[in-house]
């Protein structure tokens, strides 16, 4: 499968995950949600490290605990904001991320002093920003703010899981080791929260086993082809089509979800992937290109 094809196959996963997500919190916290999301991707993820010869066996633990950290907390807000949100909005904040690492090279300049900062770097996050203020726009006026700011919240975080990705595969650990730690702190961070912070376990139906099977598989499976394409594949021609998931999002929001999309809410939409694109293109040509190992979600 060419790397393009493999990219579009991982949005449409995305997406499709994001839709299970949504009906499966009618039955349960995002906690626990993101807790079924780890074991299903923790069991996946074991048969291919397997495969592999993957050994658990890490010598550089304490970077896949601030990675795990990062990234689990980035999901479990991002999980809370489907929940809360239209799901091409939910889906939107979180792929900022781009964005965000802008910005990050941005403020990075600014506090090294002597480096140049891009003027174009800083308009794509200006772009980026007004795309977010006719997001949430109408989710104020839905009294949906704070689910709104909390996906928001959510893309930062992944930016941040995004470039701890990178740093680990600099460091020569196998993306199917830093997926499986990934999964296995979900999984021990969803049962925790949902047992201190959320109503406990709830009962399963079969529907709801279901979604919460979909919801792990459609994950762990996106990601391993997002790794895959991101390993053979152009980084720049991997960052466009990734934001094939909110096109998909969006199709799942209306026809099967019933959410209703304002105009203005599509237009900063529309700004937020331009900005993200035009961003890609100049932290390419900035720092070379360094493609995101890990998941789209955290």
């Amino acid at each position: 499968m060419s790397a393009p094809l493999m990219m579009v196959c991982a949005s449409f996963l995305f997406a499709t995950m994001g839709v299970c997500v949504k009906l499966a919190s009618a039955w349960y916290g995002s906690g626990e949600i993101v807790m079924y999301r780890g074991l299903v991707g923790m069991a996946m993820m074991a048969v291919v490290c397997r495969q592999q010869g993957v050994t658990p066996k890490t010598g550089v633990p304490g970077m896949h605990l601030w990675r795990c950290v990062v990234g689990v907390t980035a999901l479990s807000l991002w999980f809370y904001a489907i929940g809360g949100l239209p799901l091409a909005t939910a889906v939107t904040l979180n792929y900022m991320s781009s964005i965000w690492m802008a910005l990050f090279l941005i403020g990075g300049g600014v506090l090294l002093g002597g480096a140049r900062v891009d003027g174009r770097l800083v308009l794509t996050v200006l772009v980026g920003f007004v795309g977010v203020a006719a997001i949430l726009r109408p989710t104020f006026e839905q009294q949906q703010l704070w689910h709104g700011v909390v996906g928001l919240l959510s893309g930062v975080l992944s930016a941040v899981a995004y470039l701890q990705v990178t740093a680990l595969g600099r460091a020569g650990e196998p993306e199917s080791r830093v997926v499986f730690y990934f999964s296995l702190s979900g999984a021990v961070v969803g049962l925790v929260g949902s047992l201190l912070l959320g109503p406990g376990l709830h009962a399963h139906t079969w529907q709801g086993i279901g979604l919460l099977l979909a919801v792990g598989v459609c994950a762990t499976t996106a990601q391993l082809l997002m790794t895959r394409a991101y390993a053979v594949g152009r980084p720049l021609v991997n960052a466009s089509l990734q934001y094939l998931a909110i096109v998909f999002s969006y199709g799942y929001g209306v026809f099967v979800l019933g959410d209703a999309m304002s105009r203005l809410a599509v237009l900063g939409t529309v700004l937020i992937v331009g900005a993200g694109l035009a961003a890609s293109r100049l932290r390419q040509s900035q720092v070379g290109g360094a493609g995101k190992g890990g998941d789209v979600e955290a």
